[in-house]
């Protein structure tokens, strides 16, 4: 196998960057910095480099119909005008915002926002999941996770994939395209929790589904992606040069381009010089396409 090349898309380092996106129509990268407050935008044909200050920490964007992004924040979902930075609310957030905030989140192939909770006390699987469906927030599920994860979708709508990031645990769902219902759920894997390990390689963060069906998964704190069948085989390893890699998008005008946000609040003076890519967003050709993702139906 041939060594990959990786190409850094922005070289400013985000604090938590996550959720990136490709905008087919815009053929540009979006991705949010939660810590940072703000939602970012490069064109990789020009490189240049847009981004929004918002009000409290964004975590999951989608873009919606009228060529606006919807963005989940810990306050809430908003709307928001990339052509003039207007910001509109749309439904406020339905948890104590004091101890939990919106995470990770994608549009399911009909049209509806998934996005999950993190409770950030981490003491116990208080997580709740919550689907945006024109405009209306519904609760999903809640609990028997913490921190949620992963999101994302075979391409005929018929499974669902799901990590929960503090329990080290990707699970699948049966999913009802028709009435955005997940049933069955099942492990799919569940990786080490020792951190001390010599073998320790990582958690599940966000991910992405391939044309073929195939889950990609970044596993912070391991400094890899993975890749598994839709049974959960390991099909691929792909080693980076960071460490906390955080999430992962398919984009470019053959979805061959892989996208990579990482992280760099927290890590150690010793990591980061050992790791000086730590925080930018990465790009690298792969053998395999991914899918144009939905759009959210208002």
């Amino acid at each position: 196998m041939k060594t990959l090349k990786f190409d850094v898309l922005h070289d400013e380092p985000m604090l938590v960057g996550e959720c990136p996106l490709w905008h087919d129509v815009e053929s540009a990268l979006y991705w949010v910095d939660i810590n940072g407050r703000t939602v970012n935008r490069v064109h990789p044909a020009s490189g240049k480099f847009s981004s929004w200050k918002m009000g409290s920490e964004p975590s999951a964007i989608a873009v919606d119909g009228d060529n606006n992004l919807v963005v989940a924040t810990r306050l809430g979902f908003v709307r928001l005008n990339t052509t003039n930075g207007e910001i509109t609310d749309i439904c406020p957030a339905p948890y104590d915002t004091s101890i939990v905030r919106f995470n990770d989140g994608r549009v399911d192939p009909a049209g509806r926002f998934w996005v999950g909770t993190m409770y950030e006390p981490r003491d116990k699987p208080a997580a709740e999941m919550y689907v945006l469906e024109r405009d209306q927030l519904r609760l999903a599920w809640s609990g028997n996770m913490t921190n949620s994860n992963g999101l994302a979708w075979t391409p005929d709508g018929g499974t669902m994939f799901h990590a929960d990031t503090t329990s080290h645990r990707i699970d699948r769902y049966d999913f009802d395209h028709a009435t955005g219902t997940p049933a069955n759920g099942r492990n799919l894997v569940t990786f080490s929790t020792d951190k001390n390990a010599a073998d320790y390689g990582g958690r599940p963060d966000g991910a992405a589904v391939d044309a073929e069906g195939n889950y990609w998964v970044a596993m912070f704190e391991g400094g890899r992606l993975l890749k598994l069948s839709p049974e959960g085989e390991f099909l691929r390893e792909i080693q980076l040069p960071l460490r906390c890699p955080t999430a992962v998008a398919f984009g470019g005008a053959d979805l061959h381009t892989l996208y990579i946000t990482s992280a760099s609040h927290g890590r150690s003076a010793e990591e980061i010089a050992q790791y000086p890519l730590t925080g930018r967003v990465l790009c690298v050709r792969v053998d395999v396409a991914g899918q144009v993702q939905p759009e959210y139906k208002r």
